[in-house]
């Protein structure tokens, strides 16, 4: 293998203990799943509290299905609930409750405080330092 391909394996590793660190804080902390989380985080950022589902699906990289199912256990919680597109009866919206946007207030410090101890214990720290610095 070359030194690229052990390199990419390398971090796709990290990747993964780092995720999994963090699904265990939410998890355990929260009752979130990763995913619902970053969920509930990308809704907060979005005007008007809401995203077509699709549009969510692209921003969690996860396909239909699995944002169905998703968006599912969100209103079940009610962290979210679900809007017909006024313009298309055919879209549907999830929109942030109150309650979704208090959990992930709370859930928020638990996460920053996992992946920073998470990166720490990765040694990634200077990894995205570097990373973030050649971008610009």
């Amino acid at each position: 293998m070359s030194k690229r391909s052990d390199s990419w394996l390398r971090l796709t590793h990290v990747v993964a203990s780092i995720e999994a660190d963090l699904s265990k804080t939410l998890q355990r902390k929260h009752g979130l799943g990763l995913s619902d989380y970053r969920a509930l985080h990308r809704l907060s950022l979005s005007p008007d509290l809401e995203l077509r589902m699709q549009e969510l699906a692209a921003h969690l990289g996860l396909n239909q299905s699995s944002v169905s199912r998703m968006v599912e256990r969100l209103e079940r919680s009610g962290f979210t609930v679900r809007d017909l597109c006024p313009n298309d009866k055919r879209g549907v919206y999830t929109v942030l409750t109150d309650k979704g946007r208090t959990c992930l207030e709370s859930a928020q410090p638990d996460y920053e405080a996992a992946l920073a101890a998470s990166l720490k214990d990765h040694g990634c720290e200077d990894l995205l330092s570097a990373a973030f610095i050649k971008a610009e």
